[in-house]
């Protein structure tokens, strides 16, 4: 199998190096009996997916250059919060690519419970999702407020009209009034 390993820490001015997670996960190849495609480090938070050798990571993994990811723990590979986290694992899942963590061994999409891993992290992700929702709807419910933007105001209207019935184009008349184009289209449709 050909193993692609991550590495993050979040600073560089703290003196912070990947080189002991790097140590580490290259023996833990090789005691696997996987060759290194490429090292992949990060050196930021893990609270975003704006993370260069991070997304270098998904154009490879889609490319299938490597068999598996190997990183250190969950939260060295990401920190942007449960339903994130999983839809990263799961893209890799969808690319054909498996994953394992060092620390963690539960975490490991290439054994024999692989489906029972993979199935168990997508129900987190489902009921974060779930949660997530509710939270929404209980939120609406208490500040009163029927979801989505609210409507624009009868004035807002005649005056797109007007400026469209002049000729103006969607973008000009966003640049007068604020008004989105999509929203524009809604209204002037």
């Amino acid at each position: 199998m050909t193993a692609a390993i991550y590495a993050r820490v979040s600073t560089k001015d703290k003196g912070q190096t990947n080189e002991n997670q790097l140590r580490e996960l290259r023996a833990f190849a090789e005691r696997l009996g996987y060759t290194v495609y490429k090292e992949y480090c990060d050196q930021e938070s893990g609270g975003s997916a704006e993370r260069p050798e991070f997304q270098h990571l998904f154009v490879d993994a889609h490319q299938r250059r490597f068999d598996v990811v190997l990183f250190w723990s969950l939260d060295r590979f990401s920190r942007e919060g449960v339903t994130e986290t999983l839809n990263h694992l799961q893209r890799l899942t969808a690319a054909g690519v498996q994953f394992k963590s060092f620390t963690e061994q539960y975490l490991d999409s290439t054994g024999l419970f692989r489906e029972a891993i993979i199935g168990f992290l997508a129900a987190i992700a489902k009921q974060e999702r779930v949660r997530f929702s509710e939270r929404i709807k209980a939120g609406q419910a208490r500040s009163n407020k029927a979801p989505g933007r609210p409507a624009l105001a009868d004035n807002v209207v005649a005056e797109l009209r007007r400026l469209r019935g002049e000729g103006l184009s969607f973008k000009k008349i966003q640049v007068a009034t604020g008004v989105p184009v999509a929203t524009m289209h809604k209204y002037l449709s």
